[in-house]
C-alpha cells in the first residue's frame, strides 16, 4: 500500500512539474528577428489553426497594420516602430499562451578592418565595426594568419571590437592575413584584408610634454617630453620625433625633426606671443608617425619691470589763510585812482582855454 502511494505521489508530482514548465514556456518571452521591410508571422505557441485569439504588445491592442490568420498575427511592411513584446491570448478565457519579443533589424554588411602595432615588436591589435547600423545584436568572428599558421587571437577585455595577436617572429618576410564576420540573426558578412609587418607599425603620441621659458632669454623655450608608454623596447628599437610649434597669432606651423632627444630648445619664438607645441614619433626605421601628442602652451620669458623709488624730499605744503586788505588801500567808488584820474584837472583846464580862443 505504502508503495502506491508513493508512486502516485511521484506521478503527480511529475505532472505538476511539467505543466509548471509548460506554464513557465509561456510566460518567458521568445526573441524573434526579421528583416524590416518584410511581412512578419507570429505563431501563438503551438494552437492549431482553428484557434481564436486576441494579440497584444506591450500590453495594448495592436494598432499597426495586421491581419489575423487563426492562431497567427502577420504584419505587413515592418519597420523599427514595430519593435515589441507581443502577447498573445485564447478565447474565451482570455489565457495568455505565449509572448514574443520581437526585434526589426537588417543583416550585417562588410565590417571595416584596420591592424596597427603600437609595442611593436611586441605584437599588434586590430579593430572592426559596421558602416551601418544592424539594429540587433551583432557578433564578431576574428581569425588570423600567418605563413599558412592561424595565430591566436585575445579578444580586449574594453573594446568589444577590438582583439590582439602576438608576433610570431620579428622581421618576418611573410604577410599577415586577418579576416573578420559580422554575425546576426538576419546573415553574415566578411571582411579580409593582408598586410606587411613594417606597413603597421605606428607608435602612440610622446607623453608628458613641457614647455617652459628660460629666464633672461625672451625668444626661447625649452621643450621636453617622455616616450610613449606602450612602446616596449626603446633601447633596441629607438624612435625618433617631430616637433611642431606656432604662436597663437599664426596659422602656419613651423618644423623640427629630432633624431633620438626627447629635449629641444626653440630659439626663434617671437617675445611676448604665447605658443602653441606638439610632438610626434616614429620607428627610426619602418612604419608611419604617430598622432600629434596633446598640445601644451607656452611664452617665452618676459621681464618684469622694475618699480622706481624717488628719493627726492618734498617739502611740506603749509595752508595758509590770505590777509585781510588794509582799508586804506581798499578801492572806493567816487575818488581817483591812479594816474589816469590825477590827469583829470589838466584836460579840463585845456579845454577851458580852446574855448576862449573861439569866441
Amino acid at each position: 500500500m505504502a508503495n502506491l502511494v508513493t508512486s502516485l505521489c511521484c506521478v503527480v508530482l511529475a505532472a505538476v512539474v511539467v505543466a509548471y514548465a509548460q506554464r513557465r514556456s509561456q510566460l518567458v518571452a521568445r526573441n524573434q528577428y526579421e528583416r524590416m521591410g518584410s511581412d512578419v508571422t507570429m505563431q501563438c505557441g503551438s494552437l492549431e489553426n482553428d484557434a481564436s485569439v486576441s494579440w497584444k504588445v506591450n500590453g495594448t491592442d495592436v494598432k499597426a497594420r495586421h491581419r489575423l490568420e487563426g492562431p497567427r498575427l502577420v504584419l505587413t511592411q515592418v519597420g523599427l516602430g514595430h519593435n515589441g513584446l507581443y502577447s498573445c491570448f485564447q478565447n474565451p478565457h482570455g489565457e495568455r499562451r505565449d509572448t514574443i519579443n520581437l526585434r526589426i533589424g537588417i543583416p550585417p554588411k562588410e565590417p571595416s578592418v584596420t591592424c596597427r602595432s603600437n609595442t611593436y615588436p611586441k605584437g599588434f591589435y586590430c579593430s572592426w565595426h559596421q558602416q551601418h547600423p544592424t539594429y540587433i545584436p551583432t557578433d564578431f568572428e576574428v581569425d588570423v594568419q600567418h605563413n599558412q599558421r592561424a595565430l591566436e587571437v585575445q579578444r580586449d577585455p574594453v573594446h568589444k571590437n577590438r582583439c590582439h595577436v602576438r608576433f610570431p617572429e620579428v622581421f618576418s618576410s611573410f604577410s599577415y592575413k586577418v579576416n573578420v564576420t559580422a554575425v546576426n540573426a538576419l546573415g553574415r558578412a566578411s571582411y579580409t584584408i593582408s598586410f606587411d609587418e613594417s606597413t603597421i607599425v605606428k607608435p602612440d603620441p610622446p607623453e608628458h610634454v613641457v614647455a617652459t621659458p628660460i629666464r633672461n632669454n625672451v625668444r626661447r623655450l625649452e621643450v621636453s617630453w617622455n616616450s610613449p608608454s606602450t612602446w616596449p623596447d626603446i633601447d633596441n628599437f629607438p624612435l625618433k620625433y617631430f616637433l611642431r610649434y606656432r604662436p597663437l597669432i599664426r596659422d602656419q606651423w613651423q618644423h623640427v625633426e629630432l633624431s633620438d632627444s626627447t629635449s629641444h630648445t626653440i630659439t626663434d619664438a617671437y617675445a611676448g606671443k604665447e605658443y602653441i607645441i606638439q610632438v610626434a614619433a616614429k620607428d627610426t626605421e619602418i612604419g608611419t608617425w604617430s598622432d600629434w601628442s596633446v598640445a601644451v602652451h607656452a611664452t617665452p620669458w618676459i621681464e618684469e619691470p622694475q618699480q622706481i623709488t624717488s628719493t627726492t624730499e618734498v617739502d611740506p605744503v603749509i595752508e595758509t589763510k590770505p590777509s585781510p586788505t588794509p582799508a586804506s588801500v581798499e578801492p572806493h567808488l567816487g575818488e581817483p585812482v591812479g594816474r589816469a584820474d590825477r590827469s583829470l584837472p589838466f584836460s579840463s583846464t585845456l579845454l577851458f582855454g580852446m574855448l576862449l580862443l573861439f569866441m
